[in-house]
């Protein structure tokens, strides 16, 4: 039986792998040139499970730049707790239809498309 704090590393060793495997594509400036296709759309799937707790500082980071502080911190915690139960949702949804192109072309469901991507760009 696997321990719950071992469980706990190995999602956290994931979400850092692929944070850093991300940080290797290329920057958002070019989003517009992104190809959507099977494996990204799996990989969108894997983030949404593993790293879905990032919608909480997410979504306070955004909202705390679009209307202060206070509502950062309040109603976009708020928020990030919901959006966590949907990221999760939408990532096991990914996952599980990656070779099915669904949305047509392997469009991304959330926006954006990945959970880090609320700090890209600040």
């Amino acid at each position: 039986m696997i321990s719950s704090s071992s469980r706990r590393g190995t999602r956290v060793s994931a979400c850092f792998a692929l944070l850093c495997a991300t940080a290797m594509l290329p920057g958002t400036a070019a989003a517009a040139a992104v190809e959507y296709t099977a494996a990204r759309k799996a990989g969108r799937g894997t983030a949404g499970l593993v790293c879905s707790f990032l919608e909480i500082p997410g979504n306070m980071f955004e909202l705390s730049n679009e209307k202060g502080a206070a509502t950062g911190l309040t109603l976009g915690f708020a928020q990030g707790l919901g959006m966590l139960v949907v990221r999760t949702l939408v990532g096991s949804y990914e996952l599980v239809t990656a070779p099915f192109a669904l949305p047509e072309g392997y469009e991304p469901v959330l926006e954006p498309e990945f959970p880090w991507g609320y700090f890209e760009g600040h």
